[in-house]
């Protein structure tokens, strides 16, 4: 994502090789801006931001307890309880969203 390459070139870690062209750096994942000189022009990009989510469609849970496990005891294993409907899993795990 174009927002993945806004780095400050002071803080930019090499990703290619000297002379690599622009096509060839975005081609293996990296950003490619040389407007700076004396800095990495073909650089890594910073990590997605993600956030961990509690799934709504009680359909679509993934099982992160046993049955009759509490509240509490799901959330210490870092999973999401709701206790309801009937027939589905009450300990769940989170999703992982990209922001």
């Amino acid at each position: 994502a174009k927002c993945q390459c806004k780095v400050v070139p002071r803080e930019r870690t090499n990703c290619g090789y000297p002379g690599i062209s622009a096509v060839e750096c975005k081609k293996i994942g990296c950003c490619f801006n040389a407007s700076t000189p004396s800095v990495p022009w073909c650089y890594s990009p910073k990590p997605k931001k993600v956030r961990k989510m509690c799934p709504n469609d009680p359909y679509t849970r993934i099982n992160c307890g046993h049955p009759g496990i509490r509240p509490r005891e799901c959330m210490r294993k870092g999973c999401c309880f709701r206790a309801h409907p009937a027939g589905v899993p009450w300990c769940f795990y989170h999703r992982v969203m990209e922001e």
